[in-house]
């Protein structure tokens, strides 16, 4: 019996500490970590949804604020690859889900490389990529708050 409650309270510190961190990584990687992405999605309410009664972003003022906080991340985060010398070998592009908390700080940054063999970076300029966006994460925060922690996902290209 007491090794029963030891499992659940180890279990319970375990996903304590798995979602309390920010963590850039691929999809692929969050099984790894212990999350599976239909219990991710539960604990993050979408920002923004076709269906506004869905979103956590409701009214278009909020949608609009949102939309262009998103935008200005990514435009920070090419901002902050550029200025740590990351340069793209080529022309990537790259499907992402941010995961905020309420305040806009981000818990994880989750993101997925598009297209052929070819056109996905080698292993090594992943590994930088995520070691810097690692370091991007760890104390950005986009201006937007809400009531419940939050996520919007979306595909971007980086140019050379």
């Amino acid at each position: 019996m007491v090794r029963i409650y030891l499992v659940g309270f180890l279990m319970a510190v375990t996903s304590m500490s798995v979602f309390g961190q920010n963590k850039a990584l691929k999809f692929e990687e969050l099984e790894s970590y212990g999350i599976s992405q239909e219990d991710i999605d539960t604990r993050y309410a979408g920002a923004i949804h076709q269906d506004p009664t869905l979103a956590v972003f409701k009214t278009e003022t909020e949608q609009k604020a949102m939309i262009e906080a998103y935008t200005k991340l990514f435009q920070d985060l090419s901002k902050f690859l550029s200025e740590n010398n990351f340069d793209w070998e080529k022309t990537t592009r790259c499907f992402n889900r941010v995961y905020f908390k309420e305040d806009g700080t981000i818990d994880y940054f989750v993101y997925n490389f598009l297209g052929n063999e070819e056109d996905i970076p080698t292993d090594e300029k992943d590994k930088e990529y995520q070691r810097l966006l690692n370091l991007f994460i760890a104390d950005y925060q986009i201006p937007i708050t809400a009531k419940e922690k939050f996520a919007q996902c979306s595909p971007i290209t980086y140019k050379l």
